[in-house]
């Protein structure tokens, strides 16, 4: 690339003066300070267009240089002069006005565009409010209710350096010059108000006026049939005809989905080899071009028949990547190599002891793909997503995980600084958090958080990883030489892959990228088998009912799927299409027999979503109502696709294939299930409101006398977080608000902002289940259809259950009223235990455990004096071992005492031989505990002999174990009949390491 050149409209002089090419505001420019509609004369005046006049002395552009060392390049960053300083301090730091850092570049984006009138907007959270995406993944995702129509625009037009993450193409990332997870896309958008003409003019002029980019080195591409954007780069803007391409709707038109606002893209793209002509060009060529700024006009609505109609409402959406445009300005080879991101594989090198610049192109790849995946993951943490097996959790686990191996790859052990103990990973982020200070300010506050669980992540998954990796080796050499054998392509079993996912904690993705190092492949459709039957064997309380059985497939062709009418109805006439007993197709049960009963139509809901499955009775009737059998179920299952499977026990007579029943679910207990399910529902969105928006569901369970609600979240909840889920519950249930239940696309659903749970699969058409302003979930489950109806609410534990998932239990409707008698009972009865009224309890209790302590102190204290005593009467024992250092040696039993007391005893002895001394005590408390202490004076340990080691073995004889000190060590053991074997062990050992070292 050429010199870069001031900017045409600062080369214009006005009598020595420069005047900058657009009107100045406060609350654009953050550089003008105490100027009002005239400006001092000192430092500048503004004209009658409202421009800032100032005298400048011209500082002339210069060339960028990137020879020597990646060390010296961050000198270079800045090596592009400031032609327009605003104030006396900008005149001391013109260097860095125009300076092509990425610092620089972003703010001059921002800054040029609230120039022009764009509101500056903070960048939205990597965990975006949309329900239909995991991560945010572009800049005008936060902007996109407001494209769709659903909320009002507040500014009309905005500029924003939005932190995206994309995970899709991560095969890709150091592979590629262009690939990352992490990146910021900065954006300017127009909502309603500014069109083609200027979103694509003020483009060029950004990207050949701020930034300086040669012309003629700029190609565009536009939408096939885009005749009026050709025209705005040809004609209006002087691209040539031969610079601009048509391309399809596949690579330029946007669309929101299958149906709403769509339109034509625009594109620019860098050209690094001019030199190779105008001829058979292709805008997708890597090594030529890099797409650095997309344009969107968003002009149409698409309708459900496919058609185009003009939208009213014509919007902007841009994107123009930081790290490409970094990599244009700088002039280096790809965008790792950035001052972005190349500060972190710097460290990376310096850990990995190699030299970058020397390094080959496979250590390349890995340092690069470091330096890019600690940006997400730094990020992700900080914005509140932390390691876990779902979701948003298992991207940065992955990430995580992929960051550490691929540092073990290039030599990184331990910490990499010397422990080999340690990790690398948080030595890395602090890097990171250093380059964060201009794009999100909060990272640095979250610093020691992040630090901490990189750290805590590390350590987890590298105690799991050697072994795996060695299991992962032999896999690999096995599938190998079975393929050379067999003369097949050589592939892993998916039940291999799972045992290393399952077991060692190696995301898949990692397997098969190991693998495909290797040339082996993997059979994912059995993996994804496995993987289905872990979740399905996790399920709680319920087993599935398998059909498994003898003739199973002719006795599922017979039968069709059941009809569920449970939503509307509690009761019904069915007919039974087929009888189970002990999984075996039968054509008749008779009474004391358990049956699953299959039925053409029943009301009763078959455990799914966490619900369980409903109670009540089959009824066989004969004329007069007479009950001519009864099936009491306990259970329903859905089976081999939408096969309601009702388990339960014929009471009264025999039922029959073919019979009509009527079915009947227990209504009282069906109403427990859905004032429990709605609960479940009020209790994630106060989760979300209270703990943030990124926690989401990780499972549950709907019962009839509670509910269960598993989340990812990295710690307890506090107490007042506590108090405030439950506060707002309640408040809603009082509310008395009607439920909306709808049943619609799965594309409409999610674009209504309704929650899915990560994971699930669900149809072409869903079911929504809304509590109008509170919350809006897809959901098959069964609901009361108003708040009211759960009466109230108690959250009655919190705790973890596995790394970032915690789970809250609680009780609703019926089962909170009897938790509530409950309490109350047992409160009553502690008063009268107490003799003290309610509020007085805690005081009582206090007081009574203050008591307890006291008492505990002095028997313990009484205890130590009663051994010290007994100590003093086996002194008498203590007998010399050595012959140059004369050593007085214990080694007794003292009955029954405990623990503390046989302390106390032994640290009596030591003080009372006098250095050098050990002593070696043993008591049985109780029929089955045995304690031990050693306790060694310095001049015993100064030989060589620690207590903690040595007193390990001799509890191993008594069925325990134990250590501490090398002065003082203390065991345990269960069988107490071997403690005067473990004594006299204790003793030989003891005389005969003293004899030798103090012989």
């Amino acid at each position: 690339m050429g010199s870069f050149k001031l900017p045409v409209s600062l080369n214009s002089r006005h009598g020595g003066k420069f005047v900058l090419p657009f009107p100045i505001s406060r609350s654009f420019s953050p550089f003008i300070t105490g100027c009002d509609n005239s400006c001092d004369p000192n430092t500048g005046t503004r004209d009658h267009r409202g421009f800032i006049i100032q005298t400048l002395a011209l500082v002339g552009p210069r060339r960028l240089s990137y020879r020597g060392s990646h060390a010296k390049r961050s000198q270079h960053f800045t090596a592009r002069a400031s032609a327009q300083p605003l104030t006396e301090e900008l005149v001391e730091d013109k260097n860095s006005d125009l300076s092509t850092s990425g610092d620089s570049i972003r703010r001059r984006f921002l800054e040029f565009y609230a120039a022009r009138g764009h509101k500056v907007l903070p960048s939205a959270s990597l965990v975006p409010e949309d329900p239909t995406v995991l991560l945010t993944i572009a800049g005008m995702l936060q902007f996109k209710p407001i494209f769709l129509g659903k909320v009002p625009r507040e500014v009309p037009r905005a500029a924003t350096s939005q932190r995206c993450i994309r995970t899709n193409d991560v095969e890709n990332v150091g592979r590629t010059s262009r690939h990352q997870t992490f990146f910021e896309m900065l954006g300017n958008f127009s909502f309603g108000d500014y069109f083609k003409q200027d979103a694509i003019k003020w483009a060029w002029e950004l990207a050949t006026v701020e930034f300086g980019l040669p012309a003629d080195r700029l190609w565009i591409s536009v939408y096939d049939d885009d005749d009026e954007t050709f025209s705005i780069w040809h004609n209006e803007l002087g691209v040539p005809a031969h610079r601009i391409k048509r391309l399809g709707e596949e690579d330029n038109f946007w669309t929101s989905g299958v149906t709403g606002p769509c339109g034509p893209c625009s594109e620019i793209y860098y050209d690094f080899h001019p030199e190779k002509g105008y001829s058979d060009v292709d805008l997708g060529d890597d090594a030529r071009f890099i797409e650095f700024y997309n344009l969107v006009f968003m002009q149409y609505n698409r309708n459900e028949d496919g058609s185009l109609e003009p939208l009213k409402q014509k919007n902007i959406d841009t994107g123009l990547g930081l790290e490409r445009m970094a990599r244009i300005l700088q002039q280096v080879p790809n965008n790792y190599e950035t001052d972005l991101i190349f500060p972190i594989i710097e460290k990376a090198s310096n850990l990995a002891k190699v030299s970058y610049q020397l390094a080959d192109e496979s250590t390349k790849t890995n340092l690069k793909i470091i330096g890019d995946h600690m940006r997400a993951i730094v990020y992700l943490i900080s914005d509140g997503v932390f390691p876990s097996n779902i979701g948003r959790g298992y991207v940065v686990r992955r990430l995580i995980r992929r960051a550490v191996r691929t540092g073990r790859l290039l030599g990184i052990k331990g910490d990499g600084i010397g422990n080999s103990e340690g990790a690398f990973l948080p030595i890395l982020a602090e890097d990171v958090i250093k380059l964060s200070t201009n794009i999100d300010p909060d990272v640095k506050t979250r610093g020691s958080r992040i630090l901490d669980e990189l750290k805590r992540e590390e350590l987890r998954f590298v105690l799991t990883l050697e072994r795996g990796e060695k299991l992962l080796e032999q896999m690999l050499i096995d599938a190998l030489s079975n393929a050379q054998e067999n003369g097949t392509v050589p592939c892993l079993s998916g039940k291999d892959a799972f045992l290393l996912y399952d077991t060692y904690g190696f995301p898949v993705e990692i397997t098969k990228e190991v693998a495909d190092e290797r040339g082996v492949g993997i059979d994912m459709d059995s993996f994804d088998i496995e993987m289905e039957n872990q979740r399905r064997q996790s399920q709680a309380a319920h087993n599935t009912v398998k059909l498994s059985v003898e003739n199973g497939a002719e006795l599922t062709e017979n039968i069709p799927d059941t009809e569920f009418l449970g939503y509307s109805t509690l009761s019904t006439k069915a007919v039974v299409e087929g009888l189970l007993v002990n999984g075996k197709p039968v054509r008749q049960v008779s009474e004391g027999n358990e049956v699953e009963v299959l039925l053409d139509r029943t009301p009763f809901y078959a455990e799914s979503g966490g619900q369980i499955g409903d109670h009540g009775f089959l009824y066989v009737t004969e004329s007069g109502n007479h009950k001519e059998a009864v099936v009491e179920v306990k259970d329903v299952q859905k089976s081999l696709g939408n096969i309601f499977v009702h388990k339960g026990t014929v009471k009264e007579g025999v039922i029959d294939v073919g019979r009509e029943v009527e079915a009947a679910v227990d209504a009282n207990l069906r109403q427990r299930a859905k004032v429990h399910h709605t609960a479940t529902h009020l209790l994630q969105a106060a989760l979300k409101k209270v703990i943030g928006q990124e926690t989401s569901q990780a499972g549950s369970l709907v019962a009839f006398d509670r509910l269960r609600f598993d989340f990812n979240f990295n710690r307890s909840l506090r107490e007042n977080e506590l108090v405030e889920i439950e506060r707002l519950i309640n408040q809603w249930i009082g509310d008395a608000t009607l439920l909306e239940t709808k049943v619609m696309p799965l594309t409409d659903a999610k674009k209504a902002g309704a929650i899915a749970m990560f994971g699930e699969k669900y149809g072409e058409q869903v079911r929504v289940v809304e509590v109008p302003g509170v919350s809006m979930e897809l959901c098959g489950g069964t609901h009361v259809s108003n708040t009211s109806e759960i009466r109230g609410f108690k959250i009655i534990s919190e705790q973890g259950i596995a790394s970032g998932i915690r789970r809250i239990e609680a009780v609703a409707g019926e089962a909170f009223i009897e938790y509530v008698i409950t309490r109350d009972n047992h409160l009553k009865q502690l008063c009268s235990s107490l003799k003290v009224n309610a509020e007085d309890v805690t005081t009582r209790v206090n007081n009574l455990l203050k008591d307890l302590r006291e008492a505990r102190s002095e028997v313990s204290a009484a205890r130590a004096k009663a051994a010290i005593y007994k100590a003093s009467t086996i002194i008498s024992k203590a007998f010399t071992v050595g012959s140059s250092s004369k050593i007085r040696v214990v080694v007794e039993s003292m009955d029954d005492i405990d623990g503390d007391a046989l302390k106390s005893a032994a640290e009596y002895l030591v003080d009372t031989l006098q250095d050098p001394a050990a002593v070696v005590l043993g008591s049985c408390p109780d029929d089955k505990r045995v304690c031990l202490i050693a306790a060694f004076t310095p001049g015993v340990v100064n030989l060589g002999i620690q207590a903690g080691k040595f007193i390990g073995p001799i509890a191993k004889l008594c069925g325990g174990k134990g250590g501490g000190r090398p002065n003082l060590a203390q065991a345990g053991g269960s069988e107490p009949e071997k403690l005067v074997v473990a004594l006299e062990k204790a003793r030989d050992e003891l005389m005969s390491l003293v004899s030798e070292k103090a012989g």
